[in-house]
């Protein structure tokens, strides 16, 4: 028999858990998620004059210009949306607190950074497989995916593995950008493997979450998302 996870925690745990998920995968210098490659190579550029912008504000503003965008593809535009955007403003507020946290943790050895850079990867794909089983807003990032692959009927894990491989393409030509043809700050040979097994990873979490839990509202607000 299933128990109950109430969808209202699958919100504020989806959110912890990709937090700190970046940030373990950002320690260990193998590259960081291809969702996020954008917004990190944006911060250590902007950064380097304007030392306040954090990789947590760089989040959200990317994700604003992005929100914009599946307007635009999509032809419409919810009010329901811009919840998505105060979800990565909360977002960037915990990714900052996550980096804090984590910079504290020891990486000396290889070893250690390989098992913390995977730690990562399966923290961002639960908690994005979190994301999809709440009614609450999730990031532009998911909300994208969710509205534009069911918008055109795309099976929502695999649209999910080619926006990924996009925004890792985007980051590395930011990085040639920002920092010269052949320099790659951000995106590494763990970004590429992120890309490549993201989605399918995010699939096993999703089966895994609904085999053992039934997903229900505990707070009766869906109505006002």
């Amino acid at each position: 028999m299933r128990k109950t996870f109430y969808t209202e925690l699958a919100y504020v745990l989806g959110l912890i858990f990709v937090a700190l998920g970046v940030a373990f995968m950002e320690k260990p210098d193998f590259g960081v998620s291809m969702v996020v490659a954008p917004a990190y190579i944006l911060h250590l550029k902007i950064s380097e004059t304007y030392s306040f912008f954090t990789f947590g504000m760089a989040e959200y503003t990317l994700q604003a210009v992005l929100l914009i965008i599946m307007a635009l593809v999509l032809r419409r535009f919810k009010l329901s949306y811009l919840f998505s955007f105060v979800t990565a403003v909360i977002y960037g507020f915990i990714l900052d607190l996550c980096m804090l946290l984590v910079s504290y943790v020891p990486m000396e050895n290889m070893a250690l950074r390989i098992t913390y850079y995977t730690l990562g990867m399966v923290l961002c794909a639960i908690g994005i497989a979190l994301f999809f089983h709440t009614y609450i807003a999730p990031e532009v990032y998911e909300l994208f995916v969710k509205e534009v692959s069911s918008k055109y009927g795309v099976e929502i894990h695999r649209f999910k593995t080619g926006y990924d491989i996009c925004s890792c393409l985007i980051g590395v030509i930011l990085s040639f950008i920002f920092f010269g043809f052949g320099v790659f700050r951000g995106v590494k040979w763990g970004t590429i493997i992120c890309a490549l097994i993201n989605g399918t990873l995010i699939g096993l979490c999703s089966k895994f979450l609904e085999q053992r839990f039934e997903f229900k509202d505990g707070l009766g607000l869906r109505k006002y998302f």
